[in-house]
């Protein structure tokens, strides 16, 4: 078939896929719509839910002779060298091109959240410290990297980001998330995509949509959203990483909203994704999601149901394994039940990503074709930086950071000695390593202890655990206590131990019941702020905690989520100073545990107000951060103006570095719409600029608001921008407002396209 018009690169992509279509057998076609895991466990130690019940055998020699159409996980399941890996995953494919009719590879892919879960590979910070840079061009530099490391051992595709909308902070999978904001989440979730889309990698947007809103943040549990929360929170991310970001696919969601599980929703994954937002990529399952229509969700009798559902909704890959796309559809479509146009449209969406990955090119090899470093030293140095800049200073009152250089230390805590506190649990040695104890951890993680000494080697440091990250034994309380009583400051350093499927505290399948810090932690830090010495309380977390309870009892307050394998000079460096903290909150921090569900994003009636004796107000609010300078604001502009519903305004501030040092100012625009048709949100971020300035120095920042960013989803269900009243305000969190411009919008209400403007572009001179 060297001839054929399949494999002549330089015809149209839709031509050479409709010339393989018409040649293939039915099982051909239906071999491209499933993967194949190899060596994935089944001993309930699994990293997918289900994954022991859903796994089954398969003749791999008598399988690949129809053609595949995914590898799944050759790195990300068990350690690997990678370069022995790579060279595994060649001789599969060539085996797997050699065994077909056609010649034709399958798309290898992996799990890449906070880096490529591989061992050996650089694990950086995880999505919510993104959140927290509020740096999306350094983001996107990561994403780069990170897919060019991918691309190096031969994977195509890369299963990331996740751009789920933190609801309830209880939920396991916050870690996950990029924050609580939509417009936080869709700027820098886009900014992701364009990095790895960049280095030839496809990205994989999830979850589609809603997994995040489940009820009671249990993981996987029902989705209640209402029709406007899933129109104007769960589903703006999407958008903007499909507009901005040009992501290639989509993974459906495990979860149902109102009854429909997402695998199985025409309107989510073929009206709403492909006709309106006109996505032309591929949609793939979550792992074994197919299955589970019948399994979990009971909407599908047999596996055949299962993916005769899926297809007609528009997922196209069953993933991680074959189960219900391989001989099931097939029997099925020869019996007449489900139409093989289904088969014909998935096939022909998944070939033409072949096609453009180069993978139906005769040419093709694949062989590695450079060196492999997955964890080099320009990959560490940028872990450095976006973990320095996503470490947020909660509380300094009495400014004892940064600490003096040769101060009396007690360092206390479980998270302090323990690299795993660096990591999240898509990193691989939490993910996978975790299991193989005795493997080296593959890279270099500093713990913070061992930081701190190197930071500051004229420290006095001492060192006690205290307790255990979980276990809920007390008996090495009086130690920390004495050996804090003994040092000029005490250096508690607490947090998660990240897991999956309830064998740690944060992470898939670690939901929790309330924000209280995990074990005995709390009590450790009773015992500790009761002393006499002034405590630095610094957090390795997931999620946010809930620490009104010790708002007036510590010195100061450092939030670090997962900072990945750099995460400890990172700390370390703010602590000394080196580092100017410059992070902002991506999720609010409560006063109390029980205090939530609660983000931000809230109408009047989600307030607190006179009328329940709850407050739900948090300690620390989206966008707070604190550092180590002090910035003026100036605004000499009209404060007061009436433009029309489609006509632009700017917004402008000037910020000055007042401080004796340099520092970085996150400068925030938020929209408070008074009146409006439903009830809006009080506040809620349409916009960002972060800012660098050496002592003295002033820069104008302009935010170019557009009405598109107030535009919300009206009771008719379109989305609207509404004449009358508006507030920009200018800020430094979502509670601190410095400036504030009067908008009055003239004009009919637009009801706006599907190409309206997403993003506030800012400038500064």
């Amino acid at each position: 078939m060297t001839n054929a018009p399949w494999r002549d690169p330089a015809l149209p992509a839709e031509e050479r896929v409709d010339d393989l279509l018409a040649r293939m057998t039915l099982e051909e076609k239906t071999a491209q719509l499933y993967g194949v895991w190899v060596g994935a466990a089944t001993d309930g130690d699994g990293v997918a839910p289900h994954q022991d019940e859903m796994t089954s055998d398969f003749d791999w020699d008598e399988l690949i002779t129809h053609g595949l159409g995914q590898l799944t996980r050759s790195f990300g399941t068990a350690p690997v060298d990678p370069a022995l890996g790579a060279q595994a995953l060649a001789r599969a494919q060539r085996r797997i091109s050699g065994a077909g009719r056609f010649g034709i590879p399958a798309v290898a892919h992996e799990e890449c959240l906070a880096g490529f879960t591989a061992w050996g590979a650089t694990a950086y910070p995880v999505p919510l410290a993104w959140g927290a840079s509020f740096d999306a061009a350094l983001v996107e530099e990561m994403a780069h990297r990170i897919g060019r490391d991918l691309a190096s051992v031969g994977v195509h595709q890369g299963l990331a980001p996740v751009l789920d909308v933190v609801r309830d902070p209880r939920w396991g999978r916050v870690e996950e998330t990029i924050g609580e904001d939509p417009y936080l989440v869709g700027t820098i979730g886009a900014a992701y995509v364009r990095g790895l889309e960049s280095a030839g990698i496809v990205a994989t947007l999830k979850h589609f949509a809603g997994y995040a809103s489940s009820a009671g943040a249990r993981n996987l549990a029902p989705v209640r959203a209402g029709v406007r929360e899933f129109a104007d929170i769960t589903l703006p991310p999407f958008e903007f990483a499909l507009r901005e970001g040009g992501a290639r696919s989509v993974m459906a969601a495990y979860t149902d909203t109102d009854g429909v599980p997402a695998s199985a929703d025409p309107y989510l994954l073929t009206e709403l994704l492909r006709e309106q937002w006109g996505f032309t990529g591929t949609v793939v399952s979550d792992y074994f999601g197919v299955g589970f229509l019948k399994t979990l969700h009971r909407v599908a009798g047999t596996e055949a149901e299962a993916a005769h559902a899926a297809l007609a909704a528009g997922v196209d890959v069953e993933l991680p394994t074959v189960h219900c796309n391989g001989d099931p559809l097939v029997e099925a479509v020869r019996a007449g039940d489900v139409p093989e146009s289904l088969v014909d449209r998935a096939a022909a969406r998944v070939l033409r990503q072949k096609c453009e990955l180069g993978l139906l090119d005769e040419d093709w090899s694949p062989e590695p074709t450079g060196p492999i470093d997955l964890d080099s030293t320009a990959n560490r140095v940028l872990a450095r930086r976006l973990a320095e800049e996503s470490v947020v200073l909660l509380s300094n009152p009495e400014g004892l950071l940064p600490l003096a250089p040769d101060t009396r230390i007690s360092v206390v805590g479980p998270r302090a000695a323990d690299a795993l506190a660096m990591l999240g649990c898509y990193s691989f040695p939490s993910h996978v390593g975790i299991n193989h104890p005795a493997l080296p951890m593959g890279i270099e993680i500093p713990t913070l202890l061992e930081s701190l000494r190197t930071e500051l080697p004229d420290a006095k440091i001492t060192f006690t655990e205290g307790c255990d990250t979980t276990d809920p034994d007390t008996s090495g309380f009086e130690e920390a206590v004495a050996r804090s009583t003994e040092a000029d400051v005490c250096v508690a350093v607490l947090g998660d131990r990240a897991g999956l499927f309830g064998r740690g505290t944060s992470g898939e399948g670690c939901d929790v019941a309330d924000l209280q810090l995990p074990g005995v932690q709390a009590q450790l830090l009773d015992a500790l702020t009761a002393a006499d010495t002034p405590v630095v309380l610094i957090l390795l977390t997931g999620r946010p905690y809930a620490l009104g309870r010790w708002h007036d009892r510590l010195a100061a307050t450092v939030q670090a989520f997962f900072p990945g394998e750099e995460g400890g000079p990172a700390v370390a460096g703010i602590l000394s100073g080196r580092v100017n903290p410059s992070g902002r909150l991506p999720v609010s921090i409560p006063q109390t545990p029980g205090g939530q569900p609660w983000t931000y994003l809230q109408p009047p009636l989600g307030l607190a107000g006179e009328v329940s004796n709850l407050d739900p107000t948090p300690l620390h609010p989206f966008g707070h951060g604190l550092g180590y300078t002090d910035f003026t604001w100036e605004n000499t502009a009209d404060r007061h103006a009436e433009i029309t519903t489609d006509e632009g305004h700017d917004v402008s501030v000037t910020v000055r570095n007042t401080g004796p040092r340099e520092g970085t100012e996150i400068v925030q625009l938020y929209l408070h719409d008074p009146v409006a048709s439903v009830t809006r949100p009080d506040v809620r971020l349409i916009g960002y600029h972060r800012l660098t300035l050496a002592p003295g120095e002033a820069r104008r920042v302009t935010f170019h608001f557009h009405p598109d960013l107030s535009a919300f989803t009206n009771r008719t269900g379109r989305r609207v921008v509404e004449p009358g009243a508006l507030e920009l305000r200018v800020s430094k969190s979502s509670t601190t407002a410095i400036h504030t411009t009067h908008l009055t919008l003239t004009g009919p209400e637009r009801h706006l396209p599907a190409t309206r403007q997403l993003t506030c572009r800012t400038t500064a001179v």
